[in-house]
């Protein structure tokens, strides 16, 4: 008599350690399923921004995507869908203030894009997470849900230097001044060349995305635009066409003596040469449409290879044009504002944006 009701008791404690065990298992499965919807669906933002997609449509792909990647990762050996509900959506898309933020805003200016993905087993979505001996006492299971949320930062006050010799930073050693820039969100910049995100190619034709010149034409002051010495002094025209390709390395850095990060007091000022030289045309040529990080300045102080800028902001662009022999006047080098991805970078100040279209990589 006494081992028939150890043995009962016995059963009942496995029952539970059986039930339990699988609960916690299915825990960590939900966790996996919207940890990886979201990131899946941050990324499927940035490809969006990339590739010049309407608002709707960049809501539809991220949904689609944050709902594959949910199914991708089973819980309860099972499949789960996401909500699709106006009242109760499983994905959100926003901004945030911080990434410790508890609810999105849809305020622009803030610091961090952000999609929230909630998966859900209950009753009404996916069924519950089954009891195997549970059921015995009357209990047949258990409602779980998750909530994961993936950013990517929008708001960049400079990069560190690369931890290898391998890593480079994909910023193009170029200037432009910040009152052109602010110009491309105005009707008096032109809207002449189409990025074909299907193919990678520069096409004749509006995009709704604004062009300015690179090229320093006509802008009133011999040291406004040009080149700018991420190195030592005066780089040469090898070390621009390289930067141009692969990047700025380790080692340019450390020749610079200082990192690429806007001072919070003191400014970060370059060194820098008048005008872009017609000898790294194929370089600039060979990298049209592929996104690149531009530093903006606010002043220029010197003339030709003593000029000094003084940089405020970083931006991302893509070139669409390249045309740097011939007469002055047909000289250019065309730019439009495209997403890009920054890495070694270092966050800046909510309250004082530092970058545009310049982004991390998801976090």
């Amino acid at each position: 008599m006494l081992a028939t009701v150890m043995l009962f008791a016995m059963f009942a404690f496995l029952a539970f350690t059986v039930d339990t065990g699988y609960l916690a298992s299915s825990r960590a499965e939900i966790r996996r399923s919207a940890d990886s919807a979201a990131i899946a669906g941050c990324w499927e933002l940035y490809e969006g921004l990339a590739n010049q997609s309407t608002p709707e449509q960049i809501h539809t792909s991220i949904g689609a995507e944050a709902a594959n990647y949910a199914a991708l990762n089973r819980i309860a050996n099972t499949t789960p869908q996401l909500s699709n509900e106006i009242n109760a959506p499983s994905v959100e898309i926003g901004f945030l203030s911080s990434v410790t933020s508890s609810s999105l805003s849809s305020d622009s200016s803030l610091p961090f894009r952000a999609v929230r993905v909630s998966v859900k087993k209950n009753p009404q979505l996916n069924g519950e997470i089954p009891y195997f001996f549970g059921r015995i006492f009357g209990d047949s299971g258990r409602s779980l849900d998750a909530t994961a949320t993936a950013v990517m930062a929008c708001s960049l006050r400079g990069f560190k230097t690369p931890g290898n010799g391998v890593d480079t930073l994909n910023i193009l050693p170029f200037a432009l001044d910040l009152q052109t820039w602010n110009t491309i969100g105005s009707n008096s910049a032109v809207d002449q060349y189409r990025f074909d995100p299907a193919t990678g190619l520069v096409v004749s034709g509006a995009d709704g995305v604004r062009e300015v010149n690179l090229y320093p034409q006509g802008t009133g002051s011999p040291g406004n635009r040009g080149t700018i010495d991420i190195g030592g002094a005066n780089n040469s025209t090898s070390d621009i066409a390289r930067q141009i390709l692969y990047g700025i390395s380790r080692q340019d850095i450390q020749s610079l003596g200082k990192d690429l990060t806007l001072g919070w007091e003191t400014p970060l000022t370059l060194n820098g040469d008048t005008g872009i030289s017609a000898g790294v045309k194929d370089e600039l040529a060979s990298i049209i449409g592929e996104p690149r990080i531009l530093p903006v300045f606010s002043s220029v102080t010197g003339n030709g290879n003593n000029a000094n800028y003084t940089i405020v902001k970083w931006v991302g662009v893509r070139i669409l044009k390249v045309t740097l022999t011939g007469p002055m006047s047909k000289k250019s080098v065309v730019i439009q504002p495209a997403p890009v991805i920054a890495r070694n970078f270092e966050l800046g100040s909510p309250d004082a944006p530092s970058s545009e279209y310049v982004y991390t990589p998801v976090l």
